[in-house]
């Protein structure tokens, strides 16, 4: 496998900083789907169940793309493997504007596979990073302050796309739709994406030719230096740690984006405009990005980052208890409130999977969680399947059986646990 050997390698914190900012973008642009949904549901004419559509497009790339990316990383190694995935992006938001010139929703769904894809290259490339980028015990902490900065990006995309690229769009289409709306009015709703999306591809562009200065390390130097630090894990144990991972990673992902990119649909199913609809994501973002700042503070100092992640998913199900049982808007603030219990998810699962893993074991293990984010594809298709059949209300409970797991997943790691230390104590002896 071709490694990096920079001129020069950054500090650690400044190599973090780097990274931060490479889960801001990807928080941009995964979170600009929130805003999406329901205009292109107007703008394609599209049913419901439609929709949703988007997220599986975009989501679905993670698990169709993540096996083959680790065999180009290995191949071209990390920065060229950066590059490519952020050209990648760059091509998928260009395709936006023929899809919108023609308001043909296939070709934004193309568009959207090739972002997921380009965005799958980087977070197998770049994930690890945060895992190995320091003391495991603050690996949480580490994800947290990356998973801050995703969802300030994921607060700022709808706000951006939604109130001020098509407020035009929105404010006309408050006056029309209770009837029918003419071919004119619905091409010029499809073309307000057309000027984001190209912005959006020429920073993706100038971002791939800069980011060769990097000068991150070597992941595979710094993954194996700490893996000596660990009793090695048979192929059993390894294979069952990476298959818990997943499922934990799909059911986490699948229960923050049904939170987050449902609640504009579930607003205007409570009678809220559409211009405040299309914002909505962004409030469930802000109570994401609450509990990212809660866990900054209190994991590892006041709480383990094992025992936040089995309060977190706890609070998931008390809020989507909520969700059900509160009137009107209040069931609105309650899907926002999700953001909150599904902020250190995904902040845990990493470091648990990851722990004393090196060589090819951390490269396909991070591969299998990144495919787990296929849950963003599947869970809102259910979503939609379920609103169809019972109402938009019901719907949010096909995310209980999520959390559920997770307390599984929590469980089969702290038993994991007792049994490597009880291991090690027996080997001093």
């Amino acid at each position: 496998m071709k490694t990096m050997a920079p001129d020069r390698v950054i500090s650690p914190a400044r190599q973090l900083a780097l990274i931060a900012l490479f889960f801001f973008l990807f928080g941009f642009v995964t979170w600009i789907n929130g805003a999406l949904i329901p205009y292109l549901r107007i703008a394609c004419q599209l049913a419901e169940w439609q929709t949703y559509l988007v997220t599986f497009a975009f989501y679905i790339a993670y698990t169709v793309a993540s096996l083959p990316a680790v065999g180009f990383l290995q191949k071209v190694g990390t920065v060229k493997g950066i590059q490519a995935g952020l050209l990648l992006m760059a091509a998928g938001c260009l395709v936006f504007l023929p899809a919108a010139m023609e308001r043909t929703y296939a070709w934004f769904l193309v568009g959207l596979f090739l972002l997921g894809t380009g965005l799958t290259i980087l977070q197998i490339a770049v994930n690890p990073y945060v895992t190995v980028l320091g003391p495991h015990h603050r690996a949480a902490q580490r994800m947290s302050i990356m998973g801050a900065c995703n969802k300030f990006a994921g607060m700022l995309a709808p706000l951006i796309f939604g109130a001020i690229l098509l407020t035009q769009a929105a404010s006309g289409l408050e006056n029309t739709l209770s009837k029918d709306m003419s071919e004119g009015q619905l091409q010029a709703l499809a073309n307000r994406v057309i000027v984001p999306y190209a912005i959006l591809a020429a920073f993706l562009t100038m971002l791939a030719l800069l980011v060769s200065k990097a000068g991150l390390p070597p992941i595979q130097l710094i993954a194996n230096q700490q893996a000596s630090e660990y009793q090695p894990l048979s192929e059993s144990a390894y294979s069952r740690r990476a298959a818990l991972g997943f499922m934990a990673i799909f059911c986490s992902v699948g229960a923050e984006v049904v939170a987050g990119d449902t609640i504009g649909n579930y607003g205007l199913y409570h009678g809220l405009s559409i211009s405040l609809s299309a914002k909505l994501t962004s409030a469930t973002l802000t109570s994401m990005m609450v509990g990212y700042l809660v866990g900054i503070v209190i994991t590892p100092r006041l709480v383990g980052q094992s025992r936040a992640f089995l309060l977190s998913n706890l609070l998931g199900m008390l809020l989507l208890g909520a969700v059900i049982i509160a009137p009107g808007k209040f069931s609105v603030f309650a899907v926002a409130s999700l953001g909150f219990a599904n902020a250190l998810l995904w902040p845990a699962i990493w470091p648990q999977t990851l722990r004393g893993l090196g060589g090819k074991q951390l490269h396909h293990a991070s591969a299998l969680l990144i495919m787990g984010i296929a849950g963003g594809a599947i869970m809102p298709l259910l979503y939609g399947w379920a609103a169809t059949i019972l109402d938009n209300r019901w719907a949010y409970l096909i995310i209980a059986p999520c959390y559920l797991y997770n307390m599984w997943f929590w469980y089969a790691g702290h038993i994991e646990t007792r049994l490597l230390r009880k291991e090690a104590y027996t080997n001093q002896e």
